[in-house]
């Protein structure tokens, strides 16, 4: 059962799909933002895990409720509104520049109109999404495995934040990066962050870094990282002197000093006897050494 749980999901092998379908996504959360008031970090602007994909939080247009959702099992992306309006548009290979065209033609059927940048961000060299012929592929079996993917991490990690009494994230979905990952707070200011992300305006990740944090996510790895698989995550920010020597679990977990971040390649989960337990081992005992290392209040934070 584990196995059939955790799918194997090489970049290498859908990885054209994977470039895509991050468009898609960014496209999407890009409306959010514009729909949406800011709320802590921009939490209102990232996808959530459902039971078929990836949607949007509901966002306020008139006075209606709308959800925009990418549907992975039938595979079309749904805008539905509280008045009982419905567009979609099929998931399938085509350029990027005719699915944004698609996109706009399916919200304006429902009167729902925002204006977005429409340039992506933290990817290298971006294309402008009316302009992009390149990104077209789309591999149903694949999208699958990634939803698979994402609705077990979520389902272990959703445990590990119930743990937190502090202020914390949900376990939510980044579109800027492609990634799913839980925050947690110490309830600090944090220092002024040195920005610098490709294609991200610094003040995004100011306030996404306004306060001392630890995180713990999972992504596709490739585009502006050097890692070149999925792979688990965690790190703190600011980073407290001495993690790159902590003790942390499973094996296979590491330091990465290219990153800064603590490594776990998803293989190494996915193959474990038990992967429920290795992600927890990891999620806990990173969060467990930043914490220490970062002097926070752990008995006021932790249940007991």
């Amino acid at each position: 059962m584990a196995a059939e749980s955790w799918p194997a999901l090489r970049l290498d092998a859908w990885g054209d799909t994977y470039a895509a379908l991050h468009m898609g996504t960014q496209m999407v959360g890009k409306v959010a933002l514009g729909l949406s008031p800011l709320t802590n970090h921009y939490w209102n602007t990232a996808l959530q895990i459902t039971p078929r994909g990836l949607a949007t939080l509901p966002l306020t247009v008139d006075r209606r409720i709308v959800t925009i959702a990418f549907d992975l099992v039938s595979h079309h992306l749904a805008v539905e509104g509280s008045d009982g309006g419905r567009a979609t548009v099929p998931l399938e290979p085509r350029p990027v520049a005719e699915f944004y065209r698609l996109v706009v033609e399916a919200l304006a059927r429902l009167n729902v109109r925002a204006r977005i940048r429409t340039k992506p961000n933290e990817v290298p060299n971006p294309i402008r999404f009316e302009a992009d012929t390149v990104h077209r592929s789309y591999d149903p079996a694949a999208a699958q495995a990634l939803l698979q993917v994402l609705v077990q991490i979520r389902r272990v990690l959703d445990p590990f934040r119930a743990r937190f009494l502090g202020k914390s994230s949900p376990v939510h979905f980044w579109w800027g990066g492609f990634d799913l990952a839980h925050t947690r707070f110490s309830g600090r200011r944090a220092p002024v962050h040195p920005g610098g992300i490709p294609n991200l305006a610094d003040f995004v990740t100011r306030e996404a870094y306004s306060h001392e944090c630890i995180s713990v996510g999972w992504w596709l790895g490739g585009g502006i990282s050097p890692i070149e698989e999925p792979a688990f995550y965690a790190y703190a920010y600011p980073e407290p002197p001495g993690c790159p020597n902590a003790v942390i679990a499973p094996a296979g977990a590491a330091y990465d000093s290219r990153m800064r971040e603590w490594i776990l390649p998803y293989e190494a989960v996915r193959r474990a006897p038990d992967p429920d337990a290795a992600l927890l081992a990891f999620a806990q005992s990173t969060y467990e050494a930043a914490a220490n290392l970062g002097g926070w209040d752990r008995a006021s934070l932790e249940r007991g």
